[in-house]
């Protein structure tokens, strides 16, 4: 029969199941195992970090500065090493506002047929500088600006059937503005597409027409 230990006796260090016993405690005390400092290894570089998630937000899509800027903020970045990096990144070439706003335009109007004051309206939420908004917004061609309107257009007529010519026209000038178009080129285009679909000209929504 083994001895009874008594209360004053201590296990030691080859107990396994007083090192159980005390790593159970443990992770009741803190609600979950205790960290291994062998395995947790050494503290991981900020600026490693952050190298690593600015690289992260930029493969497969391009970005603008202030975005990059906003998720090393949310990911406790220190600002002195957030802006060393983005100012590094620059330099290379991989970070470039007027090459993200030209892109933006282009992809955004000839995909969402949007007009130049929707896009500008996206460029500054996403921190790109005004003077830069202006440049990239200038390159779109009017008649490419008109053209997509007119696809707009007729894209929407297409689930319009049986609506009289004032109503008809209130939603496509309502559609065309949330684009971001012209009051004047709105009109110009809805009486256009309606004038060719057939519509009765007399009765045309006046309200706000140029």
């Amino acid at each position: 029969m083994s001895p009874t230990r008594g209360s004053g006796d201590r296990p030691g260090p080859g107990d396994g199941a007083w090192r159980g016993d005390v790593a159970a405690g443990v992770a009741a005390w803190t609600g979950e195992p205790p960290e291994d400092p062998v395995r947790a290894g050494p503290a991981a570089d900020p600026e490693e970090v952050a190298r690593k998630i600015l690289l992260d937000q930029l493969t497969g899509q391009a970005r603008s500065r202030k975005q990059l800027a906003d998720k090393l903020a949310q990911r406790n970045v220190p600002e002195e090493i957030a802006n060393r990096l983005l100012d590094r990144f620059e330099e290379v070439g991989l970070v470039d506002d007027e090459a993200f706003a030209q892109m933006w335009v282009d992809h955004r109007q000839s995909g969402k047929g949007l007009a130049g004051r929707a896009l500008a309206q996206e460029l500054r939420r996403k921190g790109v500088d005004d003077a830069i908004i202006k440049d990239a917004v200038a390159t779109i061609d009017p008649e490419d600006e008109a053209a997509a309107a007119r696809r707009l257009v007729a894209k929407k007529m297409r689930s319009m059937g049986g609506l009289d010519r004032q109503v008809a026209t209130r939603r496509l000038v309502g559609m065309l503005a949330r684009k971001g178009y012209s009051a004047s080129m709105a009109y110009a285009v809805v009486r256009e597409a309606l004038d060719a679909s057939g519509a009765d000209p007399d009765d045309d929504f006046a309200e706000g027409a140029p």
